[in-house]
């Protein structure tokens, strides 16, 4: 098998999980919290964030591993589980019926938290 097939099925694998992943928590989280406030879409993009600030500092600075593993982590499963593309838009949405408080809610909540989850999961990589 070429390597770039075998890097298209490993990020496609990690993708399956992320995608199923993402449906899970956002539709838990809905039923669970409220569907008026997107707070699926603001858990999964800080813990998304918080997993690739974890994986790539350990990966890189504290454990030697195949790189095909950050092609499966990162890639796939991040990739297709953090959900920039619903945050954009439903924030678009609140823009678009005036909800000003909501808009501004999502915009630094999801930016702040999603930094802060990526300098959390960095820490928390580089912790003896």
């Amino acid at each position: 098998m070429s390597e770039s097939l075998s890097s298209f099925l490993i990020i496609s694998f990690g993708a399956i999980f992320g995608a199923n992943a993402r449906y899970l928590i956002s539709r838990y989280a809905a039923k669970l919290l409220t569907p008026t406030f997107p707070y699926g879409t603001l858990i999964i993009n800080v813990v998304g964030s918080a997993i690739v600030g974890f994986f790539m500092i350990w990966t890189t600075e504290r454990v030697l591993i195949d790189p095909r593993w950050r092609l499966l982590v990162v890639v796939g499963f991040c990739g297709s589980f953090t959900t920039f593309s619903s945050y954009a838009y439903e924030t678009m949405a609140y823009f678009e019926q005036g909800q000003w408080h909501l808009l501004l809610t999502n915009i630094l909540s999801n930016n702040i938290l999603c930094l802060l989850g990526a300098l959390g999961g960095m820490a928390l990589a580089r912790v003896r």
